[in-house]
């Protein structure tokens, strides 16, 4: 089974990452080795529903919680999305699968208390890498964007002039996003420092490691990680925490829900209103403070 143009497809068309498009080779793997076992070897692209539907029994049983074996298997579907598309398979043996129920996983945003402690307190700029990682905290916190987006900003892409950044999201879709003003000074001292790098060898992309290439998603993590853990009690710091607390704290400041959708660059309005949930404790101070009834 050759997974080349699959993991080519899922790298250059879908523009996923290489962290993503590992898992997904990964969790084909893994059903490959169920098939090894049971199925004497049977390729993945000949089997039915019936054979998929064992595995996922097997991972049931085996104690993985079902948010997990929904990932593994949504990796599985777009394998066979990707053999339908290129006309390797006829029919899609998970074609009329339904996903096993999950529970809702709350997120908690970190407070804005938390935000200013780490922005005004917990780094003072006096470096390359000082410089590069408040500008990275503030950019997240500033548009909510994706850390591949991220990793994948040029320096091209920022117009400090216009007061906005371009964004290449998922599917390769473009979107430009607003700065805000506080952000041009950030900029200014970073790029100051990143011209003192002694060796730049991708000079295109806006953040840099200290060695002058491109920055990595795992780096990305281990920054934030690095300044959130002091600040905060949460047992979860990452980049995706501070693309909650920007969507939150825009609605919690009375944003339009389809606004916020605009400036996450998602394509549905349902995987905006996972956010809501933590306005929630905010329009009950307004319901409590405004309803009329209240004040009797």
């Amino acid at each position: 089974m050759s997974l080349k143009a699959f993991s080519e497809y899922l790298a250059l068309e879908k523009n996923y990452s290489k962290h993503t498009v590992l898992a997904y080779l990964r969790d084909l793997e893994v059903f490959q080795e169920f098939l090894d076992k049971n199925h004497d070897s049977e390729p993945i692209k000949k089997v039915d529903y019936s054979e998929i539907r064992q595995w996922i029994v097997e991972l049931v049983n085996s104690g993985i919680s079902n948010r997990t074996i929904n990932r593994k298997v949504s990796s599985l579907n777009s394998y066979y999305k990707f053999l339908q598309k290129s006309q390797q398979l006829e029919s899609n043996p998970l074609r009329k699968h339904k996903a096993l129920k999950v529970g809702k996983k709350v997120q908690l945003p970190f407070s804005e208390e938390e935000l200013r402690q780490v922005l005004e307190e917990s780094i003072e700029v006096v470096d390359f890498e000082t410089a590069r990682d408040k500008l990275i905290i503030e950019l997240f916190y500033a548009t909510g964007i994706r850390r591949i987006e991220l990793v994948n900003m040029k320096i091209s892409d920022v117009d400090i002039g216009k007061k906005q950044i371009k964004v290449l999201g998922k599917r390769n879709k473009e979107r430009y996003m607003p700065l805000l003003s506080s952000l041009a000074n950030s900029f200014d001292k970073y790029l100051y420092y990143r011209n003192t790098l002694p060796k730049v060898e991708q000079e295109d992309f806006l953040f840099l490691t200290k060695k002058g290439v491109k920055i990595y998603e795992m780096l990305v993590y281990r920054i934030i990680n690095k300044y959130f853990s002091i600040a905060s009690s949460k047992a979860k710091c990452s980049p995706h925490v501070l693309r909650h607390s920007f969507a939150t704290h825009l609605l919690n400041g009375g944003a339009d829900l389809n606004a916020v959708k605009e400036l996450l660059g998602h394509t549905s309005l349902a995987a905006t209103q996972v956010y809501t949930h933590s306005s929630i404790s905010e329009l009950k101070k307004v319901y409590a403070k405004s309803h009329p009834r209240n004040k009797r």
